[in-house]
Parts: C-alpha cells; sequence; structure tokens
C-alpha cells in the first residue's frame, strides 16, 4: 500500500513538472516568435517609427509593384474607416503619398489606433513609412471625421518574385488606455467643432 502510496506521488510530482514545462515552452514561445520574425520579416510586421525620406535613391520604372490598400474595425469601433485609393501600381524606390479615411459615427470622443501590417510577411522589410498614421493615437470627436495621411516607398532591392503587396490596417479602440494628451486633443476638437460658424472670425 506504502509502495502504491510513493508510485502515485512520484507519479504526481512528474504530472506537475510536465504542467510547469509545457506552460513555461509555450510562455517563451512568443517572444521568441517575436525575435524570429523581425529577424526573418516572414510576420508582415512593418516599421513602427518613421523612416527618413532617402536621398538620391532613383526609381526603378523598368517594374512596378500593384500595392493593395485594406482597412478593417475591431468588433467594437463605432468609425468608418477606407482607404482614399483601393490600389495604387508603385515603382520600387517611388516615394507614394495617399490617405485613410475615417469618421466618427458615435456621439463620443475617441481615440483610435492603427495596427498596421503587409502580406506576403516577405515584402515587410522592404515596405517603409515616412509618414503613417499608425505612428500616433488618432483622437477624433463625436460626428468629426478625418484624412489619415500616409507616406510610403518600396526599397529597390525588393525580390523579383514580389509582384503585389497588402497593406492592411485594423483600427482599435483605445480611449479608456489613450494618451492624456491625445483625450485633451480629441476633446479640443471636439469643442471646436461644436462652434457655431464664425465665432473665430
Amino acid at each position: 500500500m506504502e509502495e502504491q502510496s510513493q508510485s502515485n506521488r512520484k507519479l504526481t510530482l512528474k504530472l506537475l513538472m510536465a504542467v510547469v514545462a509545457m506552460f513555461g515552452f509555450g510562455f517563451a514561445l512568443v517572444p521568441l516568435y517575436d525575435v524570429m520574425c523581425d529577424t526573418l520579416g516572414i510576420n508582415g510586421k512593418t516599421n513602427t517609427e518613421s523612416v527618413l525620406q532617402p536621398q538620391g535613391m532613383v526609381p526603378d520604372e523598368s517594374r512596378s509593384i500593384r500595392v493593395e490598400f485594406m482597412a478593417h474595425r475591431n468588433h467594437d469601433m463605432p468609425w468608418s474607416f477606407e482607404p482614399k485609393q483601393a490600389f495604387m501600381q508603385v515603382h520600387p524606390g517611388q516615394v507614394i503619398q495617399t490617405a485613410f479615411l475615417a469618421k466618427n459615427l458615435s456621439d463620443r470622443d475617441i481615440v483610435g489606433q492603427a495596427v498596421p501590417s503587409v502580406s506576403p510577411g516577405l515584402g515587410a522589410s522592404y515596405f517603409n513609412k515616412i509618414e503613417c498614421f499608425c505612428f500616433n493615437q488618432q483622437p477624433l470627436a463625436g460626428k468629426a471625421q478625418a484624412e489619415m495621411p500616409l507616406i510610403f516607398y518600396i526599397e529597390p532591392d525588393i525580390p523579383d518574385s514580389i509582384h503585389t503587396l497588402t497593406l492592411s490596417y485594423t483600427l482599435y479602440d483605445i480611449t479608456q488606455k489613450a494618451d492624456p494628451v491625445a483625450k485633451v486633443a480629441s476633446v479640443s476638437q471636439a469643442r471646436l467643432n461644436a462652434q457655431p460658424q464664425g465665432a473665430n472670425q
């Protein structure tokens, strides 16, 4: 009986250790995945900070890449959100300016945050944003609308196998977690929109 009890204790201990090991492995997978993806550029992540406009870079007019723009909203985001253009043909090395259009359909001030991705993932490391609304929180007063700018270029050495890039943004409501400065900007914007026309003249 005592042998059986000892055997059960050993088995229980082994199972507990296995659970702890699996939990630790799962927890470690996230940073390992991020490091691997950042190194290989396979997950569609684009630059999270602006890059300088390249000096002396010559567009490769011998080829063009179709860049498609997509806009998605998180289920609890009461905005309309769409690209100004659905797609465009871009020469590698060419600096392109476009925009996304947003409108707050609710009556309350909301701060949004757009998260970008590029597919295929291999192309993400060749897609550089000089200016992007995704770098900052986007405050928008109730019923207000905004044109949010995007300036980018594709590096000339992008592989010849890539003919199409899809830039996709998902928009989230981050009002509760927003930077206080963004919230103040949103309130100020709401007050300006509420003023009668000619009040500032």
